[in-house]
């Protein structure tokens, strides 16, 4: 397996993970009620959007020629890196 292909296994089990923190805060906000609920929903509305970002650069990754894909790195740690730290604030926010 070339370092394409484990960078690409390697943020591909990253977004699963996070698909799944975002599914548990979800059912969290089924549960709010009020501002707490409102709270959530924004959260949760902002971390979808993310996600459909480094989706979108992980798409890209697959895609790029074996040339063109280290290109791509810079951006999509970028995106990793947002998405991660937009997961840590909400889990950290509504435990």
């Amino acid at each position: 397996m070339n370092s394409k292909d484990r960078y690409v296994r390697k943020m591909q089990a990253r977004l699963d993970e996070w698909s799944s923190e975002i599914d548990a805060l979800g059912a969290r906000a089924g549960r709010a009620t009020g501002e707490l609920k409102v709270e959530y929903d924004r959260q949760i509305a902002g971390l979808k959007v993310k996600q459909v970002a480094a989706r979108h650069k992980l798409g890209e990754m697959q895609q790029a020629g074996e040339s063109a894909w280290e290109d791509l790195i810079a951006g999509a740690d970028l995106a990793w890196s947002a998405m991660g730290e937009a997961v840590d604030s909400a889990r950290s926010r509504f435990r």
